[in-house]
């Protein structure tokens, strides 16, 4: 049977411009991999059917569960709802699923809101002292799109590199991530590699590695 839980949101607030972050409550026993994800819905008429998947970006250890959500306001779906939602109102979660968890040093390479599920995995690295020399590559169309650039800046420093398509912001590279990029910037392809944004991207960069030399048990996507 499917896990369903309905809980209160305890807190909102903005991130960037269009991503926000839920701070919710936490059910009795409920627990989850730093990567993985729930699918959640609207407890209001007319949602609550209406299922989208988000990342914990919170700690297992935490008293309450945290979401980091990018809004998109030009649709009235899931997220354009949960921007208008205030604390007290409830969201229904269902069962924790996901195929990103952290399986040893790497690089980590993230288009706009695919870097949600590496939240939780580097802060919990970083709590532990294990970030050692993983990387995080951040692809994104405006410098004002980087998703917890502090706190990304912060946790890795320089092994924090953010790559920007659609405007050129002086200190920030000026590419897409595409094969060429993958090939000067990355020396070992026999490292592991956890890939997570628009599926085109993601297809692109899988086939970029292989491409390279990276055999397919070291490439971690989202199934």
């Amino acid at each position: 049977m499917s896990e369903k839980h309905i809980v209160k949101i305890l807190s909102t607030d903005t991130i960037t411009h269009d991503v926000k972050r839920f701070e919710v409550e936490k059910p009795q026993g409920y627990g989850f991999i730093p990567g993985q994800a729930t699918e959640i819905s609207i407890h209001k008429a007319g949602w609550q059917d209406k299922r989208n998947p988000f990342t914990f970006t919170s700690l297992n250890e935490w008293d309450h569960l945290e979401f980091t959500i990018k809004i998109y306001d030009n649709q009235d779906g899931v997220t354009h709802q949960l921007g208008l939602l205030q604390p007290g109102d409830e969201l229904i979660l269902h069962d924790v699923w996901g195929a990103i968890q952290y399986k040893g040093a790497g690089c980590f390479i993230a288009g706009g809101a695919g870097v949600t599920p590496f939240i939780a995995i580097f802060r919990q690295l970083h709590k532990e002292g294990l970030t050692g020399n993983n990387k995080l590559f951040f692809s994104n169309k405006t410098v004002a799109d980087i998703i917890l650039k502090d706190e990304f800046t912060k946790m890795l420093g320089q092994n924090f590199i953010n790559t920007i398509t659609q405007e050129n912001a002086p200190g920030y590279d000026h590419r897409r991530i595409d094969e060429a990029y993958l090939k000067d910037m990355i020396r070992d392809f026999d490292q592991h590699f956890y890939i997570c944004g628009p599926d085109l991207m993601v297809q692109t960069v899988q086939q970029a590695l292989k491409n390279l030399g990276s055999p397919e048990s070291v490439i971690t996507v989202e199934i």
